[in-house]
């Protein structure tokens, strides 16, 4: 066995050639983008050494010189500091308020739930909650495109409906919620070659398909539930790569942020979607009475083949890294359903409307059944039923 020599990984993997260093291809991508920051760095302070120092700091210049000229750059600096600040402030609320004003006003349709249409069990009342993740909207494969992925999710919601019927036999199912574990769009940049293998620019993934698809979602299970509440996480595919930008600027927060407006005069319907300017936020948790659910998209991971690396983080978020009290865990991003026990706590991880990855066909020789996942939860006995939804 070798522990991995990637940034912040302390895996412990069987090398499958002598001079195996990381243990995946993510921990390869980030040891050398640390290096390509550290030699930046290195080049830049070379450069400053070499020109600053010798121009204002040689001895034909007095000491008052120094001084002043030291004292002009650190003005100069905070400012450029401060517009930037500015500039990004302004640039992520001209953004927000350019969605709220476009779609808050986007006519909706009055849907009432009818409580004679679906008779209820004299049971303790549970809640359903429906998962969804790694949609990859926009990408496009052998058998995957946006319009597959609608017609998928619009199973999801009929299927999601017959399950809850038949629960609903026995007790009380009123209210929904839902779960958003990220890489609900696919994005442009997000690796090389990318723009080859997506059906839609971000644009249409974000602003048309991706806000189409989870407002009708929403509209029809409004017709079978009291209440929907939605909790949404970013994935790593939503990210701007270029480093200007904001940790907070990710396109999946902006889709939900979308759905959001337009549900916003609809009491029914109300939306968590962590959010603060100058951070990821990548981290949300649901309470259902006693019972609480930390959702995460799961990149923060390493793939799931041993459960070492997750019993360490799990551990430390829990004791505090974390700093809200959680249950069990909730996460995506490796499109295969599983379940793993750490300690008291069972971590879950989703799988995906997307099918034919050629990727993971070659690279990782797994190929998962596009599929979401349904839960049932009793607000003090936490868990009580969770189903694999089959989309194929």
């Amino acid at each position: 066995m070798r522990v991995c020599e990637g940034p912040f990984c302390s895996y412990q993997f069987e090398p499958a050639v002598h001079n195996q260093k990381y243990c995946s291809q993510d921990c390869k991508r980030e040891a050398e983008r640390v290096r390509t920051r550290r030699d930046f760095t290195s080049d830049v302070a070379d450069a400053v050494s070499r020109t600053v120092a010798p121009a204002y700091f040689s001895e034909e210049f007095q000491e008052e010189d120094q001084v002043d000229f030291l004292r002009k750059e650190v003005t100069r600096l905070g400012r450029l500091a401060d517009k930037y600040k500015a500039t990004q402030g302004e640039l992520i609320s001209a953004v927000y308020q350019a969605a709220r004003d476009t779609f808050a006003d986007v006519p909706m349709p009055d849907i009432h739930f009818e409580p004679n249409l679906h008779p209820q069990g004299e049971g303790d009342e549970e809640y359903a909650v429906l998962i969804l993740a790694d949609w990859q909207l926009g990408k496009r494969t052998p058998t995957y495109d946006s319009q597959v992925c609608r017609e998928r999710i619009t199973m999801l919601g009929k299927k999601l409906v017959r399950i809850t019927t038949i629960h609903r036999a026995d007790h009380p199912v009123r209210h929904l919620r839902i779960w958003i574990l990220g890489d609900i769009v696919e994005g442009e940049d997000i690796f090389q070659g990318q723009a080859h293998l997506i059906d839609s620019g971000l644009f249409r993934q974000v602003g048309v398909n991706g806000p189409e698809i989870l407002r009708d979602l929403i509209l029809f299970l409004l017709n079978h539930f009291e209440t929907i509440h939605v909790t949404a996480v970013i994935g790593n595919h939503g990210q701007i790569r270029r480093k200007e930008f904001n940790p907070e600027t990710n396109m999946d927060r902006l889709l939900y942020q979308i759905v959001a407006y337009m549900f916003e005069n609809d009491p029914r319907v109300t939306f968590n979607i962590p959010q603060g300017n100058g951070e990821r936020h990548f981290w949300a948790v649901d309470q259902i009475g006693d019972y609480s659910t930390l959702l995460i998209h799961g990149d923060q991971f390493p793939p799931p083949s041993s459960t070492h690396t997750y019993y360490k983080k799990v551990l430390g978020w829990k004791d505090g890294a974390i700093p809200v009290r959680f249950d069990d865990i909730y996460m995506g991003h490796y499109h295969q359903t599983a379940k793993m026990t750490l300690g008291s706590s069972v971590l879950r991880i989703a799988g995906s409307p997307e099918s034919y990855n050629t990727y993971a066909q070659e690279v990782l020789a797994v190929m998962g059944r596009p599929s979401q996942p349904v839960q049932f939860i009793h607000p003090e006995n936490g868990v009580t039923a969770e189903y694999t939804v089959y989309l194929d």
